[in-house]
């Protein structure tokens, strides 16, 4: 073997497991919606996206603290903050107020934009520029996505659409700037960081929140906090930047593509929403769609 063949060869391990990575993290986060579902059970919205932010900034400052992970330098605070504001506040907190009277089903519409909104986000940020190609595929592939969930929710607009295109925004942008931060430092230093940093807002956030709203603790509300506090926002985040990372921000954010697809199917079977006949088909489209991406330029 020569020494080109074995640069080739070791390029396309780090490439399958950023996308391995990358994919797990999407997994992580296709039960986000049905567990802040969950969660609702025992806690107001509120209560939920405090709560949630609180016992996640423990948990990632416990791991910071006892690896003796050092304070990032002054030039990275302002991205770390971008990333706390997007996926450890903005995100959960909109989503959380639009599942109050949205299904998940319909929900999953700001997921099915999200890929192709990251993509254009990572463009302007990082100034690399993907081929047409990988565009037509992002575009063809958010385009199959929204009509599945459109056709699923019933194709009606609801209160939470505002929220839900919100968080869209916000979320993009924290996955961008996280992605880009990850090339600089360990995943889950970035994630660890932006939740630390957030903390005395969330700390504060539950205080107020959870005098302010019942609390009736269940078996499943408990569950559904503890998934999106500690699988959702600290694993989810932590594998899906280290993936991000390895194979870049927008061939990344395509793998998401399949996550409405998989909230569906969480739904179903942990919710008892019902599914549409179309889903397979939606399916094939979308892994199509992902496969294209995975090969274009970016």
């Amino acid at each position: 073997m020569t020494a080109q063949d074995s640069a080739t060869s070791i390029t396309a391990i780090a490439v399958s497991s950023g996308t391995v990575l990358a994919a797990l993290g999407v997994v992580a986060f296709s039960l986000t919606f049905p567990s802040t579902v969950w969660g609702l059970d025992s806690f107001g919205p509120w209560s939920l996206v405090a709560v949630r932010g609180v016992l996640a900034a423990l948990v990632a400052g416990g791991f910071l603290l006892a690896l003796r992970v050092r304070v990032p330098e002054r030039r990275h605070w302002v991205g770390l903050a971008v990333v706390g504001g997007g996926v450890v506040v903005g995100f959960p907190l909109l989503t959380t107020l639009a599942l109050q009277t949205s299904t998940t089903s319909h929900a999953a519409v700001v997921v099915g934009l999200l890929p192709l909104t990251t993509a254009v986000f990572a463009a302007l940020r990082t100034g690399r520029r993907p081929s047409p190609t990988f565009w037509a595929a992002a575009l063809a592939g958010a385009v199959v996505v929204i009509a599945f969930t459109v056709q699923q929710s019933g194709g009606a607009l609801q209160t939470g659409d505002l929220y839900l295109f919100g968080a869209l925004l916000v979320c993009a942008a924290g996955y961008t700037e996280g992605g880009r931060l990850a090339s600089v430092m360990p995943g889950w230093h970035v994630i660890g960081w932006a939740l630390v940093m957030c903390l005395p807002l969330s700390a504060a956030g539950a205080v107020v929140a959870l005098s302010a709203e019942p609390v009736h603790l269940t078996a499943k509300g408990v569950t559904g906090l503890v998934w999106v506090a500690v699988g959702s926002t600290f694993l989810g985040l932590y594998v899906w930047y280290r993936g991000m990372a390895e194979i870049g921000i927008a061939r990344a954010s395509q793998l998401q593509l399949a996550q409405p697809l998989l909230t569906l199917v969480w739904s179903v079977a942990l919710l008892g929403e019902s599914l549409s006949p179309a889903a397979p088909v939606a399916a094939v489209g979308v892994l199509v769609c992902i496969a294209v991406t995975q090969r274009a330029r970016t």
